[in-house]
């Protein structure tokens, strides 16, 4: 795709010059150790007001490389690499050799440590559904039920509902232990450390929390959800009863406490969603909070007084369709993805569903840490970024003329490319760290790299080769994703087309780092990330013509 050239010269409202300003003093503050709390970014903007008119000259950008044409010319460079190195190996029984002892270094456990079948992961995949006849592929709602996870995960939810009928809901433990006392669900001793404090403290009245989400179901449309089985009705009596003020300040203090935890965990994404209308921005708060609550169930580590975390896991799922399905909440952290369900109603709960999916497959003996081919490593991208994608569409919301089906596509390009340069920037960290390599194995052999040299951390000009392979394929995904952009509501552009710019820069970090993601972290600054917002602001203006 073609990057035309633009003089960033004119004249600039004075509201969107104002947003660029605020953030880079939320920056600098926050650089200096500040935290920011709820009602900054407004706050700093009023004091902007005095400005009444900004001019801004800025030197024209230079055309970038990133055109179909150049994009498609250094992939084939790296093919015809790939297939040297294919007749090299073939050619030379030395190699061959070679090749057999590293294999036979490796033990054998390491080498075949998934837990899924080759039968159920050809199944899943050959469920998916290719978008627009290219390169993106849609997994929604697509699971092996007869999988070894799957079966797992069932069996922890049989079980657990057992138990639940048998000792009642509240008897059964669930989550992680904390200092004697209870901890929300997916709440752990990582969580609070971040926060600073323990989460959802301010609470003290529980009845008040079904209370408030009684008062939301209340508020939305027909039929929206299924009445509660063996739940007493409220009557419209008992609704003119409830103290409104004091529902609305407690559902506040949730997206308040949903803010908190996501700019403790995601400092950047937090402050980019400041550019979003207040409604957007608690509704992201909300989505995120409970993507990273079902991060923590899977992948923290559990102490030997904290319950099996399939028995969370599955506990959790059932939550989330109790959610979707009833307007029924567990705690306060629930409200707010609960209103969101309610202001968003097309909010859809499969890709919910889709990233428990992923999590299943980093979990160890159940999931997959090796991947065979890039469809592979495609399924698990989809399930664990793309979902977040068709999570935040609603949200974002679509321009006129254009539909959520359309804007699929490029939402699940974007969270294919998130995904990749997460994977490709932490090559040897996932490896020495984790035990994993998400590199598709039949592009490593392809390029001639090998497992045991990932795990020695050792660069050479095989793994250059495939690193430029992969970081176009990246790229290619980015580009598909920028066709998304125009087709966002206005006011949603700005943040998804920064978010794409600035990610899209670790790739660049990957190559001035020598392509070396084994000993080295490719890593872009708060400034670096502050300085490109105005050009993803132009951007999006050349990009709505």
């Amino acid at each position: 795709m073609k990057v035309s050239s633009i003089a960033l010269t004119g004249v600039v409202s004075v509201f969107t010059v104002n947003q660029l300003m605020v953030l880079l003093h939320a920056f600098s503050l926050q650089s200096q150790g500040y935290i920011l709390p709820s009602g900054t970014i407004k706050k700093s903007q009023m004091k902007m007001n005095q400005f009444h008119r900004t001019y801004m000259s800025v030197s024209p950008m230079e055309e970038t490389e990133s055109s179909s044409s150049s994009s498609n010319n250094r992939m084939k460079m790296s093919r015809e690499h790939m297939q040297r190195t294919n007749q090299e190996n073939k050619m030379s029984s030395s190699n061959k050799d070679n090749t057999s002892a590293i294999n036979n270094s490796i033990s054998e456990a390491e080498i075949h440590r998934t837990g899924r079948s080759r039968h159920e992961i050809e199944n899943e995949l050959a469920s998916g559904r290719i978008l627009e006849d290219g390169p993106v592929i849609d997994f929604g709602s697509i699971k092996d039920t007869s999988s070894k996870a799957e079966r797992a995960l069932a069996q922890a939810r049989e079980d657990y509902l057992a138990a639940v009928h048998s000792k009642g809901k509240h008897a059964v433990k669930l989550g992680f232990a904390g200092d004697g006392n209870s901890r929300l669900m997916g709440i752990n001793d990582e969580v609070v450390v971040e926060v600073g404090r323990e989460v959802g403290a301010f609470v003290k009245d529980e009845t008040m929390v079904q209370s408030c989400a009684a008062y939301l179901r209340s508020r939305a449309t027909k039929g929206m959800f299924q009445e509660i089985p063996d739940a007493p009705m409220v009557s419209q009596e008992e609704m003119k009863s409830m103290d409104v003020s004091a529902l609305e300040r407690l559902l506040q203090e949730a997206y308040e406490e949903s803010g908190i935890v996501t700019e403790a965990f995601a400092k950047t994404f937090y402050l980019g969603t400041q550019l979003l209308p207040t409604p957007a921005q608690r509704a992201i708060w909300a989505i995120y909070v409970w993507c990273r609550r079902t991060d923590e169930i899977v992948d923290a580590p559990r102490k030997p007084e904290d319950v099996d975390m399939l028995t969370d896991l599955s506990a959790w799922e059932i939550r989330l369709e109790n959610l979707f399905r009833y307007g029924m909440v567990e705690d306060v952290l629930d409200l707010p993805l609960l209103d969101c369900k309610i202001k968003y109603p097309n909010l859809p709960i499969e890709p919910f569903v889709d990233m428990v999916r992923g999590m299943l497959m980093d979990i160890p003996d159940l999931g997959q840490d090796r991947y065979e081919t890039f469809e592979e490593l495609h399924l698990y991208c989809y399930r664990v970024a793309g979902t977040v994608g068709l999570m935040s569409m609603p949200v974002f919301g679509c321009a006129t003329g254009y539909t959520e089906e359309e804007a699929k596509e490029p939402a699940l390009s974007l969270g294919v490319a998130f995904q990749l340069t997460n994977i490709l920037r932490d090559v040897g960290e996932d490896a020495v760290k984790r035990g994993r390599v998400y590199l598709p194995r039949e592009d490593m052999e392809n390029f001639g790299v090998t497992e045991e040299q990932i795990f020695a951390q050792r660069l050479d000009d095989n793994y250059i080769a495939m690193m430029k392979f992969q970081i176009e394929r990246a790229r290619m995904y980015y580009d598909r994703a920028l066709r998304g952009v125009p087709m966002l509501s206005p006011e949603s552009r700005l943040p998804v087309q920064s978010s794409l710019d600035c990610y899209g820069k670790i790739l660049d970090k990957i190559e001035e780092n020598g392509y070396d993601s084994l000993t080295k972290r490719a890593y872009v600054s708060k400034w670096e990330k502050l300085a490109t917002i105005p050009f993803s602001w132009y951007r999006t203006l050349d990009i709505s013509k």
